[in-house]
């Protein structure tokens, strides 16, 4: 048993003083007053720093120099899995942007390798961004293997995919209904994105399963006074979550604002981050704080989770408090894991974050295991 003492203690709902948190193997077993720190539990002073639930990113694509589409392989994932501890994560989604059927389905091996040889990383599983997006906003998307599914392939990506497939993102406008109730069906985390979907076609999506958006306002129809388009419908519904890129170059902190006012507890944080790549399908060049392609498109961030947070307190007048949820609890609402991730609390994985005061990362446990950060 190890008592965390003498700091804050933010849970995800308070922050606590002059109160331990207790943690035995991979779970927290308790909150309690200092003065009640069993006799034979070994004792980390928090010497006035913060103890806070560890981040997750349910969307990035390489790190520390591998971008997992370029190179599939185990170490490309564990440069990821290493660049997402220096930033406060402590589990995350790989992503793959669109490219052909067999690419993903070599990536989905590479995934159930390495999560068999590292049952005790921050790997979840994989988040497929397309293919079926819509070509009017693929962004930096391959537009030559974009498509409309089809209910045979899915299958077959479900089945190759045993379980280690998360989240889909899709456009709501390129897809049937009965693609879309086969991925829930399937447990997938069905996300709209890449889509130019009218109010009306992204509403209907929210309510056939679609359960959130990929970074609102990137890539999807705008709101406007005569169609709402994807963005309105996000605004509107009441369930639906979205992610968000706070990097001042995908949004802007105004519209960061503005969101976070509207959504509330529905907007969550996301890197979207890439590293630099001059080979290969996908080629991202750092320029300025963000990444583009070649031809300058907009290609992806350099965040990381913990600078995300810093941003919506520092540029977009969110309380530290609610950014801490916004990459915490609510990523973990999002992917269906806030029962056991998010909180520090009885029964959730130890998984936590020690900040300075200055909101730098300074340790991270993840199933009560300290992690090199």
């Amino acid at each position: 048993m190890i008592a965390f003492y003498n700091g804050t203690i933010f849970t995800g709902n308070e922050s606590l003083n002059g109160k331990a948190l207790l943690i035995n193997g991979d779970k927290i077993i308790a909150v309690t007053d200092e003065a009640s720190i069993p006799a034979g539990a070994k004792r980390h002073d928090l010497a006035g720093n913060t103890i806070a639930p560890a981040f997750i990113d349910l969307q990035l694509y390489g790190g520390n120099g591998k971008l997992f589409s370029q190179e599939l392989s185990t170490a490309a994932l564990q440069a990821t899995d290493d660049y997402c501890v220096s930033g406060g994560c402590s589990r995350f989604l790989i992503t793959m942007a669109t490219n052909s059927i067999a690419v993903f389905l070599q990536g989905i091996d590479v995934v159930k390798t390495f999560l068999k040889e590292n049952p005790g990383s921050g790997l979840m599983g994989v988040h497929l961004e397309g293919p079926y997006i819509n070509p009017v906003k693929r962004g930096a998307h391959l537009p030559e293997h974009m498509k409309q599914p089809t209910v045979d392939e899915v299958k077959l990506l479900l089945n190759k995919a045993e379980g280690t497939v998360k989240m889909m993102t899709l456009a709501p406008e390129q897809c049937s209904e009965e693609v879309i109730q086969l991925l829930v069906d399937n447990n997938i985390v069905v996300s709209a994105g890449h889509s130019n979907a009218t109010y009306k076609q992204a509403t209907d999506g929210f309510t056939g399963g679609i359960t959130a958006a990929t970074h609102l306002f990137n890539a999807m129809s705008p709101l406007q006074g005569r169609e709402p388009g994807m963005v309105g419908a996000v605004y509107d519904h009441a369930t639906v979550h979205s992610s968000i890129v706070c990097d001042g170059f995908h949004t802007s902190w105004e519209a960061v604002r503005i969101s976070k006012k509207i959504m509330q507890e529905r907007l969550f944080l996301i890197t979207d981050a890439v590293t630099e790549t001059t080979e290969g399908a996908y080629r991202h060049l750092l320029k300025e704080g963000r990444y583009v392609l070649p031809d300058g498109t907009l290609s992806g961030s350099a965040l990381t989770m913990m600078s995300a947070v810093n941003n919506c307190v520092q540029h977009a007048g969110i309380s530290f408090d609610e950014a801490l949820r916004m990459a915490s609890l609510y990523p973990a609402r999002v992917i269906g894991r806030d029962h056991l991730l998010g909180k520090l609390a009885q029964g959730y994985y130890a998984d936590m974050l020690i900040l300075s005061p200055q909101q730098q990362v300074l340790q991270l446990y993840r199933n009560g295991k300290l992690v090199q950060v």
